[in-house]
């Protein structure tokens, strides 16, 4: 008898927050990232299932490094100049289930934080969610082949920051050497090379605008919930512009500002500007 082989392959991915809400999968988490600074002690975050299914999901504490081009990678110990955040926050529940359209809070509270230095600390929370297991009833049974079975089985997670700000702020940012890409077969990019300095993080989003000769401007361009995370000093990043406003992208300039996002107080992080010919 000729047996065939089944095998369970897990796709795994994360997702960096950027929206207001994060999502992945049917998983949704407001807000997107937690700091916490001055006085404030705890905080919640609100999950909530859209899917028509229930799901499980377990909750666990990550450490990312932030690479110049902006992506992540999984690290067990810090870079130089990077602070975990972990031994200082706890959080409850680890795990949670939860029915169709049904919401729930996770608590997270600072602890052990009287002699913690001047700066700012990172983790990240790791939620991920759990493959529904098929009842024995519902497997299918194989036919006699050689061929061998394979079944994907996705897994989501969304890590989400979790940080922690001691002290001033001596953080400074600036925007370098702006330059446009422009392809006649996709949209125009704006290329920027960011700058930082000092001992914590900078989170806002990026606005570009166009201005013509005659001082007409018009928004075309912009990246909402960009961060540059301790320790880099530098970060790549490019915006993608619309190409459907009718704008020259070879007169005026680009006007573009780097600031807090409007559910916060403003405050602009980095400007500058790029003149067109």
């Amino acid at each position: 008898m000729k047996n065939t082989v089944l095998f369970i392959l897990m796709l795994s991915g994360f997702l960096l927050p950027t929206p207001k809400a994060t999502a992945q999968g049917n998983l949704i988490i407001i807000p997107r990232r937690v700091v916490f600074e001055g006085n404030k002690r705890t905080q919640e975050l609100n999950l909530a299932n859209t899917g028509t299914d229930s799901a499980k999901y377990l909750i666990s504490v990550v450490q990312y490094r932030m690479k110049d081009n902006g992506t992540f990678e999984s690290i067990t110990q810090p870079d130089s100049g990077q602070y975990f955040a972990d031994k200082n926050f706890r959080f409850f529940p680890r795990s949670v289930v939860l029915a169709p359209n049904e919401a729930q809070t996770v608590k997270i509270q600072l602890s052990n934080t009287s002699e913690l230095e001047a700066g700012e600390y990172r983790s990240h929370l790791y939620f991920r969610a759990v493959p529904k297991e098929v009842p024995l009833t519902e497997k299918v049974v194989e036919k006699d082949s050689k061929d061998i079975s394979i079944r994907l089985v996705p897994v989501f997670g969304i890590a989400l920051p979790v940080i922690i700000r001691k002290g001033v702020s001596t953080t400074n940012v600036t925007i370098q050497n702006p330059s446009l890409i422009i392809n006649p077969s996709e949209v125009p990019q704006l290329k920027l090379f960011f700058s930082r300095s000092g001992n914590m993080s900078v989170y806002g989003d990026i606005t570009v605008d166009h201005v013509s000769p005659q001082g007409k401007k018009t928004r075309v361009g912009i990246a909402k919930g960009f961060a540059i995370y301790t320790p880099n000093k530098s970060l790549t990043f490019n915006v993608k512009l619309n190409k459907n406003l009718n704008v020259d992208y070879h007169k005026g300039k680009l006007h573009i500002v780097y600031a807090t996002p409007p559910d916060a107080k403003f405050v602009k992080i980095a400007e500058t500007e790029l003149v067109l010919n």
